[in-house]
């Protein structure tokens, strides 16, 4: 059996080859190297005997011979050296029989001076010819060496050669193995897809090898095959997801459409209406009705219809839970489908006992679909969609009609929850009209109730003094009140269009200064973070109302108000009248209307009410909001 060679077993031989190779290549060039590296340092030590022994000469001439033992010793020990070599460094000499012949020359002369050095005057001493030829046999020694580095560094240059020459074989060879084992299988699989693209299904590749390549083009001609089969019915699958597609864009357009449609709507009556003619379009139905539901889900009031024949509309407009199939609807049942049966002539009953259900179908109606209109798992209404013709269950259109009352019933009730802030709004009016009007006209109305009572008993008891006395006490409580009314309508007309209370401060101030003739001077500290509308309005009013206590109480000749905006909002309205003293008046005050209306004011857009004062110094009211204001908070205007 032929054996199979794959890619791998090949890149892996080659490599291999190639690997043991290239470190049998490098370990022989280390090795000349060291061998190198090592007689360099042995050519080191040897020249250094030539200066020791000179060197050990002239100390032997000297008068003591002190230093003649220190420089024997040091030449023993580099012959020593030389002898045996040093790895750390490295030294080694490279021996060969014409460096053994001249290390051993050097070794015996060096036996033969070294007593005559040590031993004398027992000795004769060494002559200058005898010096001279045992340096010369040391110089004879070091040529050696350097010959035989000689050698070793030819050898390394060879070496290297053999090397560069191995590398441009082996690429050649490596790139001669690559394309011929890689790059023509890639290549011919690289035509064939672009066969493919261009829509030649019937492109092949020729399968040279019986490795991965091999094996994927195989694969690939499989591939082309089964592309070349299902060709065919390609385009009718693509005809049908594009149908699909263009299905599902048609519904994400409706939801989009109920959506803006729910989002605008300001009336029931035009949510209901819209809704019912959109949900009757997306659906397809020839007729659409909305109903809604009380708490009790026992009646379905009628809100809208479409297409619905005017007789059902008229039996239907408030229907009974349960009274036919329309007001079966659960909160989390999910949609419902019912098929009307049509009644058998030839029975003696029909097959439905419902009256409403019989008018649906002499209507013409034979399938019903019933959403339900929920939030949060409680029951609002239901949405009908009639159909004549066989209606068939489709998940994914039941999924929308649910989301689609999913909006209807969060409209809803967004428009049920705005009216009833508007009616909450109207009460908070109502009730701080209530406030301002007990505060000012209704207790100048009973003060002159007073006077008009004391004026009759004076006409009566022919008292001139004293009917004088009472008509100008109603003439001053009739000016009283007419400025409280102009108080109040200032305070309930006041709004704000501006993003900087600055103007509409200064606005205010001018009409106070117009109305009481006492002068006011405005101080604006900082430009911090505007304030909201709602804010600012409530400001307006603790302004006005400090001001109005000013015109009744304070005989003020002036009114200074400062406005600090950094690090938070603070608004001080100082004026230079009698005062008060805060112990003895803490309770009236406690108990004035107007007061308690300032800090209910700051106390709604999360600030603080300061009031201090001093008989004859006059009074200071501080409003000061938190760093950060609220946002939102709610008007009362």
């Amino acid at each position: 059996m032929r054996r199979r060679w794959t890619l791998s077993a090949k890149i892996g031989l080659f490599a291999g080859v190639f690997l043991a190779l290239s470190l049998l290549s490098v370990g022989a060039t280390l090795w000349i190297s060291w061998n190198l590296q090592g007689g360099a340092g042995a050519v080191n030590v040897a020249g250094q005997l030539r200066m020791m022994t000179y060197r050990l000469a002239l100390s032997a001439a000297e008068p003591g011979r002190a230093r003649v033992p220190g420089e024997v010793a040091a030449m023993q020990q580099a012959i020593d050296l030389l002898r045996r070599g040093d790895e750390t460094r490295p030294l080694a000499v490279p021996w060969d029989p014409v460096v053994r012949s001249r290390f051993a020359t050097v070794v015996a002369q060096w036996r033969e001076l070294k007593p005559r050095w040590t031993d004398a005057p027992a000795r004769p001493p060494v002559a200058r010819a005898e010096l001279d030829r045992f340096v010369g046999n040391i110089n004879a020694f070091v040529k050696a060496i350097e010959d035989r580095l000689d050698f070793w560094t030819s050898l390394l240059h060879t070496a290297q050669m053999a090397m560069g020459g191995f590398v441009l074989i082996a690429f050649m060879a490596m790139f001669f193995m690559a394309y011929l084992h890689v790059l023509e299988p890639v290549g011919q699989l690289a035509h064939g897809v672009e066969a493919i693209a261009a829509g030649d299904f019937g492109a092949r590749v020729r399968v040279t090898a019986s490795d991965e390549l091999g094996d994927l083009a195989l694969g690939f001609n499989r591939m082309a095959g089964q592309l070349q089969a299902v060709y065919g019915e390609l385009e009718e699958r693509v005809r049908q997801k594009t149908a699909a597609l263009e299905t599902e864009q048609q519904r994400l357009k409706a939801l989009y459409e109920v959506s803006a449609l729910v989002s605008r709507a300001t009336r029931l009556e035009d949510l209901a209406d819209g809704f019912t003619r959109a949900i009757r379009r997306i659906a397809g139905a020839d007729a659409a009705v909305l109903r809604w539901t009380d708490e009790t889900a026992q009646r379905y009031l009628l809100l809208a219809s479409e297409g619905m024949p005017g007789s059902v509309i008229e039996d239907e407009r408030c229907l009974m839970a349960g009274a036919c199939e329309c007001g079966r609807t659960q909160a989390d049942g999910g949609v419902r489908l019912v098929q009307f049966r049509r009644p058998d002539a030839n029975a003696e009953a029909p097959l439905f006992d419902r009256h409403t259900d019989a008018a649906c179908v002499r209507a013409g109606f034979t399938t019903l679909l019933n959403v339900p209109v929920s939030v949060q798992h409680r029951l609002l209404g239901e949405v009908d969609l009639f159909f004549r013709a066989p209606h068939a269950a489709d998940a994914w259109q039941n999924a929308l009609f649910e989301a689609l009352a999913e909006h209807l019933a969060a409209a809803m009730e967004s428009l049920r929850s705005a009216a009833l802030d508007r009616e909450a709004a109207v009460a908070r009016e109502r009730t701080l009209l209530a406030r301002e009007l007990h505060d000012s006209i209704a207790q100048a109305l009973a003060f002159m109730k007073i006077q008009l009572q004391l004026l009759r008993s004076a006409v009566r008891a022919g008292d001139a003094r004293g009917v004088d006395g009472a008509i100008a006490e109603l003439d001053t409580g009739i000016r009283e009140s007419l400025a409280d009314v102009r108080e109040l309508l200032l305070h309930f007309r006041t709004r704000t269009q501006e993003q900087d209370i600055e103007p509409a401060l200064r606005s205010t101030l001018q009409k106070f200064e117009a109305q009481s003739g006492i002068p006011v001077h405005l101080t604006f500290n900082g430009r911090g973070q505007p304030l909201d509308a709602d804010v600012q309005v409530q400001v307006l009013h603790v302004v006005q109302e400090a001001l109005s206590n000013v015109r009744k109480h304070a005989q003020a000749q002036r009114v200074r108000v400062t406005v600090e905006s950094l690090p938070r909002w603070t608004f001080a309205i100082a004026d230079d009248g009698r005062g008060f003293d805060p112990q003895s008046a803490g309770a009236q005050a406690q108990a004035h209307v107007g007061l308690q209306i300032m800090r209910e004011r700051a106390a709604a857009i999360g600030a603080t009410l300061a009031v201090s004062s001093t008989p004859g110094a006059g009074t200071t009211v501080v409003l000061a909001l938190p760093e950060t204001a609220p946002r939102g908070a709610a008007a009362e205007t």
